[in-house]
């Protein structure tokens, strides 16, 4: 298990976890009708996932997510909540056909005053960026948040910059509209580790939307900038995950690619590809920090089955044939998860 640093040592756990409950509670007051996906958000915005390696540390990052959701449910307004909450720098690109990758990670300008070229820093070096409506983009631009969104950095011409910790990249999809959109193609997909689907609000929460003070605009800071990546480094130190927990996660994934190993062949003709063991890293982060935020220092079994679905669900290609079928993506999973047998 990773330690922690000295400065994380003196941070109280507990003390954390009231600070994220209070995080928490300070967004729900905004966004009303919406607690599974702020809490999701907030799971990928404390989760460590590992982007690089050197001989001394594991460099950890934010969980990218894709919101898909019909308009008006409330995405793009608790992202910016969560940014002013946290003080963080924020970004908002709405992506459509006609942008290029230079209008997203910048490019490189000639200044004919000095006969040198100079940087133009695009809307990428920020700490949130929210890419709207991302099908939308042309594949050429998509793949231009691959190598940011990865390796958190951006390379223009002969020069790589870092970007800044966090860097944590939100995007929103309409999973009705289908003229003029863009698939994100599966290596586009496995960047992001979770998929949420934000439905509309139940019948008293739309109510208690109309009744709330929309006037509303100012927000106290429960946690600052800095602090997020401490807190993330808290989480992953601090809460244990014994290798059962382990052995759980790689039994689940091995499942949506050869589910006769778990008595289920007929799902077989249901799936393309299952998930990568890339996946296996961002379920093992974000169960972590379901675990953390419930108040535990220990993952168990259920924090997996908790996280699963969003984390997977984007990552299963299903077969032509469950497409027709009308069979989902949550349904195998659904199916799978009941037959696991649990550590």
């Amino acid at each position: 298990m990773n330690r922690p640093s000295r400065a994380l040592d003196r941070q109280d756990t507990t003390s954390a976890i009231e600070t994220i409950g209070l995080l928490e509670r300070e967004i729900d007051s905004v966004v009303v009708g919406q607690p599974l996906l702020v809490r999701r958000l907030l799971t990928g915005l404390f989760a460590a996932i590992p982007y690089a390696y050197t001989r001394t540390e594991t460099r950890a990052g934010c969980a990218h997510v894709l919101l898909e959701g019909v308009p008006g449910v409330a995405k793009t307004l608790t992202v910016t909540t969560i940014a002013a909450a946290i003080s963080a720098r924020f970004q908002r690109i709405q992506l459509t056909p006609d942008m290029l990758p230079a209008d997203i990670v910048g490019t490189r300008i000639y200044d004919a005053t000095t006969s040198t070229f100079r940087t133009e820093q695009g809307p990428v070096f920020t700490n949130i960026l929210l890419a709207d409506e991302i099908n939308r983009a042309t594949p050429k631009t998509q793949s231009a948040l691959l190598e940011a969104m990865q390796e958190r950095q951006v390379t223009l011409g002969e020069t790589t910059m870092r970007l800044e910790d966090p860097f944590w990249v939100l995007a929103t999809q309409n999973p009705i509209e289908q003229e003029g959109v863009y698939a994100l193609p599966e290596a586009q997909l496995d960047r992001f580790s979770m998929m949420v689907r934000v439905s509309y609000p139940d019948a008293a929460g739309e109510l208690q939307m109309l009744k709330s003070n929309t006037n509303r605009v100012e927000l106290e800071r429960r946690v600052a900038t800095s602090e997020v990546a401490q807190i993330r480094e808290l989480i992953r130190g601090t809460v244990y995950a014994d290798d059962r927990i382990r052995e759980y996660i790689v039994r689940l994934g091995r499942a949506t690619r050869d589910p006769a190993e778990v008595g289920r062949p007929a799902l077989r003709e249901l799936i393309t590809l299952g998930i990568s063991p890339r996946s296996y890293q961002h379920i093992m982060a974000l169960a972590r920090v379901n675990a953390f935020i419930e108040g535990r220092v220990y993952v168990v079994p259920g924090d997996v089955k908790t996280i699963l679905p969003d984390a997977a669900r984007h990552r299963l290609v299903r077969s032509i044939r469950a497409q027709a079928d009308e069979v989902s993506a949550d349904a195998i999973l659904d199916e799978i998860l009941s037959v696991v047998p649990i550590p």
